[in-house]
């Protein structure tokens, strides 16, 4: 098992993913959402300048937002920082595309997006369509000149959970990102999905393809609940953003299945507290996403619920539990966990976390 953080990143933070590094982390991912974080490639490009060994990467990019030429040559850019240790993360935009009021890219776009993105990832020419029109081809012109590099093709870890999106990450990821509440049934179905789309383009899926979780942790001292103060602290903002999913959710269509069955009154409890809110309704995402994954607003804290935390997979326990969890999810097939603590608390609850339970994995 790996261990990684996810960061919101704050540019004027960066020496955090040097913390992460002599903490004894495997991964750190720069998480990309414009309208909440620093840009995650800025931040990374100064990470890179100022660690050694740690793997450093997009906790996920956001197709819709960058074209697939841009997304390649920044992460490419990346690689020529720190060669042989770069990662793309990449997803359709559930959070930043939804928190300026709009969808995710579709799932064929978001397949197209991947093709080009690998190719170029791995020096090849590929024909492409700006927009859908005009197909040409394109490679990078300069990969010899220090600009980026492409030499060692940077790994595609693609978001993914539909079976539309499980497809391309078989056909053209070299691993999967998930939530950590996945039940082992239905992660041996996304890898089925997966290996029937690596098997669509004429690939194996290889025997490396990385399979990662994102997650939360909080080791409870002697005394404490899952619900304490410090610990809703330290893992609040990252348990209330499935709130904020199941209300995305909600909003395009009435769809609750997503809802865990056990927190059904929390989330009659959640949309009557959402509806109350002050923001209009044609702009609620802003009020909604306030915070999202870096800070709690004081009015959610009641919402962070041992259900919740239960619900959402929260590794949140003592440090014989922790491992017991992690034990468990590895024999399920994940090789990583990457954990996102609230920002103002991150160096405590990641360092907590190395002592006391990776150091014992």
């Amino acid at each position: 098992m790996k261990f990684g953080v996810t960061v919101a990143p704050r540019v004027s933070d960066w020496r955090l993913f040097v913390d992460l590094e002599e903490m004894g982390y495997d991964c750190a991912w720069a998480a990309d959402s414009q309208m909440l974080y620093s840009d995650a490639y800025a931040v990374l490009a100064l990470a890179a300048a100022n660690t050694s060994r740690i793997r450093l990467g997009t906790g996920v990019s956001v197709a819709g937002v960058r074209l697939a030429p841009v997304t390649a040559h920044s992460i490419a850019t990346i690689n020529q920082l720190a060669p042989g240790r770069v990662f793309l993360g990449i997803g359709t935009g559930h959070t930043a595309m939804r928190v300026m009021g709009k969808d995710p890219m579709k799932a064929k776009a978001f397949r197209e997006y991947l093709r080009v993105l690998r190719a170029l990832l791995h020096g090849e020419e590929v024909d492409y369509a700006l927009e859908g029109e005009g197909r040409t081809d394109i490679r990078f012109l300069h990969p010899d000149s220090g600009f980026i590099d492409v030499a060692r093709p940077v790994p595609i870890y693609v978001a993914a959970d539909g079976p539309l999106a499980l497809k391309t990450a078989g056909a053209y990821g070299d691993g999967r990102v998930c939530s950590h509440n996945q039940t082992r049934t239905r992660l041996q179905k996304s890898m089925e999905a997966m290996r029937d789309g690596a098997a669509a383009v004429g690939r194996v899926l290889p025997v490396d393809f990385h399979t990662a979780a994102l997650s939360y942790s909080c080791v409870l001292q002697p005394g404490e609940s899952m619900t304490s103060d410090r610990v809703i602290d330290e893992i609040g903002p990252m348990a209330a953003a499935t709130l904020h999913y199941w209300w995305e959710l909600y909003q395009m269509n009435g769809d609750t299945s997503t809802v865990a069955g056990r927190c059904q009154n929390l989330w009659d409890e959640y949309l009557a507290f959402t509806e109350k809110m002050e923001t209009p309704a044609a702009r609620r995402y802003q009020q909604v996403h306030l915070g999202h994954c870096a800070f709690l607003p004081a009015a959610e804290r009641r919402f962070i619920t041992e259900d919740l935390i239960r619900a959402t997979g929260g590794l949140v326990g003592t440090p014989d539990e922790i491992v017991a969890m992690l034990r468990e999810r590895e024999a399920m097939g994940l090789n990583e966990v990457t954990l996102l603590p609230a920002m103002a608390e991150a160096r405590r609850n990641l360092d907590d976390f190395a002592k006391k339970v990776i150091a014992r994995y």
